[in-house]
């Protein structure tokens, strides 16, 4: 198990004999390659639950939410990126998320708070990705072979076998280009569903459109928190420091970069995902839009072919998006098992390496297999987590690093932040174990069903 640094142990040095600094979190990349891990991170799947999120909101609040989400991690992730170059320019270069919050905050929980937080939310996300990816091969499958019998715990097996494969790229540098992709299937199934959207708002089966919220004011405010709380995940990444960690140093400058990339692309996907798709559906969005596009009573409001593609570019970037988000615990693993005296192809390391990934991922593959209702999990580790991790920290972190005054704005905004998404991330937390509980006489296990 990961041991909470010493006092003294926060010196350069200390990465040339840390196999996980050396092998799995190597300082290789540009600022534009931190742009594609961190577009890879945040632009996923989840932005196609954004018109489902506006349900609770309606226009106005809905897109307030969203720019005041993004808005406020921005300024998050950035003050993140500048205590990390506070620290490196001191000498005390931190490559971990729990190592900078151990040292700033100086407290070993703290130490243990991050990396349980971080555990729960990458393999939250593995699991996550391999079910989505299973259900995904299912879909295009039901749609080809309607009385097929093949169940959903075949296709996770099928993504597990692959994801197995590419888990063995040694380093967070080597998905650089993996990553790139990422960003551009993103943006193509962005534009796809987008299309489709007006396309089924524009056709003769165009459904009704109704806007209206909750008639209950109790209602109304709990779907509204239950939305921000969807948003606030979507926004979250939580390997901010990981990410800066494959910079090239010194990386002073670097990261605001690939921030400004990666909220470009934000910009364009967030935006047009959730207009179109509430536009089109409004208060009848599917957690998942491509599900309202393809609704069971009905024929597809949307050609076949547009929506197959939409379908086989999410499949591929769910495969790196499991990646990205498995290597915090690999370099975990590479840091207690490997040699950094030898290669890291060499045999000492490659036979450790090789099992100790096979294994994560075959976890992660049995755990989407066995829960297929996990979405309604990882709404709960999205609320204690993300927010946690994004929202919180970062201003406390920058708080206790500069030290501002008391009486500075730039002190008084931070702590408001801390405030105000501390009561979100409570609420979240209390939705969504509201909506676990509800949903629990759904669940069954390796199901073939999807629980929403």
């Amino acid at each position: 198990m990961a041991q909470p640094p010493q006092p003294d142990a926060f010196s350069e040095s200390r990465l040339d004999s840390d196999a996980g600094a050396v092998f799995v979190l190597e300082s290789k990349g540009k600022w534009w390659h931190a742009g594609f891990h961190l577009t890879t991170a945040i632009v996923g799947p989840t932005i196609l639950t954004l018109p489902y999120a506006f349900r609770g909101l309606g226009w106005s609040v809905g897109f307030l939410c969203l720019t005041v989400m993004g808005c406020v991690t921005f300024y998050s992730y950035y003050l993140m990126s500048l205590v990390l170059e506070h620290c490196e320019k001191a000498g005390r270069r931190h490559i971990r998320f729990r190592e900078l919050a151990a040292d700033v905050l100086g407290s070993g929980w703290m130490f243990y708070f991050v990396i349980f937080i971080q555990t729960a939310i990458n393999t939250g996300v593995g699991i996550g990705a391999i079910l989505l990816a299973g259900e995904c091969l299912q879909i295009m499958y039901s749609n080809l072979y309607p009385s097929g019998s093949l169940k959903l715990y075949e296709f996770i097996a099928m993504v597990t076998g692959v994801m197995v494969v590419l888990s063995q790229m040694p380093t967070f540098h080597s998905l650089r280009h993996l990553n790139f992709a990422s960003l551009v299937l993103s943006l193509a199934y962005t534009f796809l569903v987008v299309g489709a959207c007006i396309h089924a708002g524009l056709s003769e089966n165009a459904p009704h459109r109704d806007y209206s919220l909750e008639s209950k004011s109790s209602s109304r405010l709990f779907s509204a928190f239950t939305s921000i709380s969807i948003i606030a995940a979507i926004f979250g990444n939580g390997i901010l420091p990981e990410i800066q960690a494959t910079l090239a140093p010194p990386a002073t400058g670097k990261m605001v970069k690939g921030l400004l990339m990666c909220y470009s692309i934000i910009l364009v996907t967030f935006y047009s995902a959730s207009a179109s798709g509430y536009w089109t559906f409004g208060n009848k969005s599917n957690s998942n839009i491509l599900k309202s596009l393809m609704p069971d009573d009905g024929p597809s409001l949307a050609p076949t072919m547009v929506i197959g593609l939409a379908v086989i570019f999410v499949l591929l970037q769910l495969f790196a998006i499991g990646l990205v988000y498995s290597q915090v615990a690999y370099e975990i693993m590479e840091k207690q098992s490997a040699d950094v005296n030898q290669g890291m192809f060499s045999k000492r390391n490659l036979i450790p390496r090789l099992i100790l990934r096979t294994l994560y991922v075959v976890f992660c593959g049995f755990m989407a297999a066995m829960l297929p209702f996990f979405g309604d999990i990882n709404g709960v580790i999205g609320a204690i987590g993300f927010i946690p991790l994004d929202f919180i920290l970062p201003m406390l972190l920058y708080n206790m690093t500069y030290k501002r005054s008391k009486s500075s704005f730039t002190y008084w905004i931070n702590l408001l932040i801390i405030v105000v998404f501390t009561g979100v991330g409570i609420m979240g937390a209390f939705s969504s174990i509201r909506k676990l509980v509800l949903d629990a006489t759904e669940f069954k296990l390796f199901s073939s069903d999807v629980v929403d």
